[in-house]
């Protein structure tokens, strides 16, 4: 039987993404995204566009995710209704809806995962409400994903790529006196694992960056799970984004190495 799972008073999680991809509203229309800025605005009172972003479905089928396009319809942009606190952005097109809460001010803590699910959750049925009440059809869901980003700064376990080691065990560096090659200047990887059923996949990147307001080194991990299951009913879909949280949660427990995890993030359990 498997363990609790694990809890950190301090993680480095700086941003939640959870979100849906169904079948496309080829009715939708830039002008009843307006209407439906309405909604929210109260909590969300600035709107932005961006470009949309191509759908990826996670195909067992084929040794690599399959893209699905749009045709025959003019692109309609990517939406964002941000918070006024601008910890939160809600993002809508044609075929997607997100939700983000991210990491506005450094005092702000993780809300954690319950007031993250229900916040996408509230979010979600108000659009459904909207589709509803103006005659579209009801989402078909294609597919479901989350994202928790981390971001574990310079200090935070480690000073410098030959001691990464420290907080990703699997990536330690050997440094000797003999060695020609001492640390490297960075680190780009990525790589997949699958879930259980091929209900989807969890996608792991860790890059190393300097933060653009400050110029401070980081590390970021980012673990992403996107796929969907047999049950494609409501309650399967959030059966599902409870099983992508464990695998995150856990994922994140056995690529970072136990001492950060204790003297740096305070690990509870």
């Amino acid at each position: 039987m498997r363990k609790g799972l694990p809890d950190y008073e301090m993680p480095p999680v700086i941003e939640v993404v959870c979100g849906i991809l169904f079948e496309p509203i080829k009715a939708l229309l830039g002008p009843h995204l307006g209407l439906l800025w309405e909604k929210y605005k109260p909590e969300y009172p600035i709107c932005r566009e961006v470009p949309p972003l191509t759908p990826v479905i996670e195909n067992f089928n084929e040794p690599r995710p399959v893209d699905i396009h749009l045709s025959g319809v003019p692109p309609l942009p990517r939406i964002w209704f941000v918070h006024r606190e601008n910890n939160g952005i809600i993002q809508i097109q044609r075929d997607r809806f997100l939700h983000n809460w991210k990491k506005a001010k450094p005092e702000d803590e993780y809300p954690r995962y319950p007031k993250v699910i229900k916040l996408f959750k509230d979010r979600l049925s108000k659009f459904e409400l909207f589709l509803e009440e103006n005659e579209f059809r009801s989402i078909e869901p294609l597919q479901y994903e989350m994202t928790y980003i981390n971001h574990i700064p310079k200090g935070d376990g480690w000073v410098d790529m030959s001691n990464i080691g420290e907080v990703f065990p699997d990536f330690a560096f050997k440094v000797n006196k003999d060695r020609f090659l001492r640390g490297p200047e960075g680190i780009n990887w990525r790589t997949s694992f699958t879930l259980p059923d091929q209900a989807g996949r969890m996608h792991v990147t860790i890059q190393y960056v300097k933060a653009r307001d400050t110029g401070q080194p980081l590390l970021i991990l980012n673990l992403t799970v996107r796929g969907i299951g047999n049950d494609k009913s409501s309650e399967g879909m959030w059966l599902w984004f409870d099983l992508a949280r464990e695998w995150i949660v856990r994922g994140f427990a056995d690529l970072t190495g136990e001492e950060v995890q204790k003297n740096i993030w305070k690990k509870k359990n």
